[in-house]
């Protein structure tokens, strides 16, 4: 599982149970097992539509509580018509636009179809077809996957969607903006014309709209708030630094006991910071489009579990993904549109929770941060501010802890995995701090208070000999280490041999943490 089962918690104002809203007894005795006891107003609305057999249009901002509605209405449907399976041919198939959405939704929905004896699978790429084909060939129930793979295996004949009674479009606005749409239009194009079809979406803009009137069905509509609604548990922050002091400012946010989310604009720019935190003592992992299958798992998993504190992620991480207790959301790139701000924002304050969202913003960025915050609806406290100000202990409260490294883990988190025993797929999983002591870091100073992890050197930079040169705010030098030339005694220094500016400053203004990242220019999609 790539990531915990959203916990959904009794918040709703509803008064309805899911048996009142015709969900069978052998389901609801799973969800009551796992705490799910009453519907979320998203649930209360379709469901009864759904389980009718009418084709519908779900609209619920990020964290309302989609995936069950579907996941129960496709489960119950199943099991009032029971059929056997038959080899290649899924009776029910849900699509999503990431690999993470589709291994969570299954996750979900993998002990509630085995209480019923309803079989799933997942299929999506960056993993090998074999185990795939073999799956469609001993027949499956529901099929939960990614357009570019299925079409794949519809097109080689290992999958016929002819049989197929209910299809599903999770985050539709989504497979939109990926420009899946001419693949989804393909494959739904060969699922029977009388089935039903469920389509849920944050937004329902033109794209969206291009699918409803080509495959819905006199839909029904229930839109039970927008992707603007705004999250009262959610608190809004911009922190207006200097383009150097970056850094040290996200250090200080994220060295915090509760998880944090950060988003860089670019691949690139989240692998360059996930050393560069892992370096600063910061336990964090990486999730991008140019990691295997494999590593994006492993490190999801890693964060879900709490082995790392810290998730440095595209937007691939912004839609679907539900990690519990995401208490932080810190946009250190802002994001190109505000549908992205919105989106990256929801990982935090989901079914109920709190969550604060903070935006680094630089002089030259404040111009585009302002209309980005304008679009999506949302009030932010804005503030001017340095390394140390008390404001970050407030935004971010709790004991500052930095991991020291021992001297392997210090030169995994420097080198790509890639360039070490010749595997591809970047940093795949966290890096181990066994033996190391922590460090109690004084935010606007720099130091760390600690022992020397491992000899306290990493090939020719000391990185913890009383002082991190990574956490310095450029009010000194750290031993050993001179930030500001990214040179050090007997060669480079961390940053330098990873791609990254020290903290010093040898890239100003309003450079991104993403590399090739500027105010206004063209995304990478992650």
């Amino acid at each position: 599982m790539a990531a915990r089962r959203p916990q959904q918690q009794n918040t709703s104002s509803t008064t309805s149970t899911f048996a009142d809203l015709g969900v069978p007894e052998a389901l609801t005795r799973v969800l009551a097992v796992t705490g799910v006891d009453r519907p979320f107003p998203i649930q209360a609305a379709t469901l009864p539509d759904a389980i009718a057999g009418r084709d519908v249009l779900g609209r619920g901002r990020t964290g309302s509580g989609k995936t069950y509605a579907f996941v129960l209405a496709v489960l119950t449907r199943l099991a009032a018509t029971p059929a056997p399976r038959r080899a290649g041919r899924p009776r029910a198939l849900i699509l999503a636009p990431t690999r993470e959405l589709a291994s969570q939704i299954d996750a979900v929905m993998a002990p509630l179809a085995q209480a019923l004896s309803l079989r799933t699978m997942t299929v999506f790429g960056g993993v090998a077809a074999g185990p795939q084909i073999k799956g469609l060939r001993a027949g499956v129930d529901v099929v939960v996957a990614c357009p570019g793979r299925l079409a794949d295996h519809v097109d080689s004949g290992h999958a016929h969607l002819d049989a197929v009674e209910i299809t599903v479009l999770d985050e539709a606005d989504h497979m939109a903006d990926l420009g899946f749409l001419p693949t989804v239009r393909r494959l739904m194009d060969q699922t029977p014309r009388d089935g039903q079809r469920l389509l849920f979406s944050a937004t329902l803009d033109a794209g969206v709209d291009v699918l409803v009137r080509r495959f819905l069905t006199d839909p029904i509509t229930h839109s039970v708030d927008s992707a603007q609604s705004p999250v009262t548990a959610m608190t809004h922050h911009v922190l207006h630094v200097l383009a150097d002091e970056r850094f040290a400012v996200l250090v200080d946010l994220v060295a915090t006991p509760g998880r944090s989310v950060v988003f860089t604009r670019t691949k690139r720019g989240a692998k360059t910071l996930t050393r560069r935190l892992v370096a600063a003592g910061v336990k964090s992992v990486e999730l991008h489009g140019n990691l295997a299958q494999g590593a994006r798992a492993r490190n999801l998993q890693a964060f879900s579990d709490g082995e790392v504190q810290t998730l440095v992620a595209t937007d691939i991480a912004a839609r679907g993904i539900h990690i519990d207790d995401v208490a932080l959301v810190v946009h250190a790139d802002p994001p190109a549109e505000h549908k992205a701000y919105l989106h990256r924002s929801g990982r935090t304050a989901r079914a109920g929770a709190a969550g604060t969202v903070v935006t680094l913003m630089t002089d030259q960025q404040a111009s585009e941060v302002r209309e980005l915050t304008r679009k999506a609806g949302i009030r932010a406290t804005t503030t001017r501010l340095r390394p140390g100000d008390a404001l970050l202990r407030e935004i971010a409260p709790g004991e500052r802890t930095l991991v020291a490294l021992p001297v392997e883990s210090a030169e995994s988190a420097r080198e790509p995995r890639s360039n070490r025993g010749g595997r591809r797929g970047g940093t795949s999983a966290p890096a181990k701090s066994g033996g190391a002591r922590s460090q109690t870091a004084q935010p606007g100073t720099g130091r760390s208070h600690g022992s020397q992890a491992g000899t306290g050197r990493s090939r020719g930079a000391q990185t913890s000999l009383g002082r991190s040169p990574e956490t310095q705010t450029g009010a000194g030098r750290a031993q050993g280490a001179q930030t500001g030339s990214g040179r050090s005694q007997g060669g480079r220094s961390q940053s330098a041999r990873a791609g990254a500016a020290p903290v010093g400053g040898t890239r100003t203004g309003a450079a991104a943490f993403s590399a090739r990242a500027r105010p206004g220019g063209r995304r990478r999609q992650g």
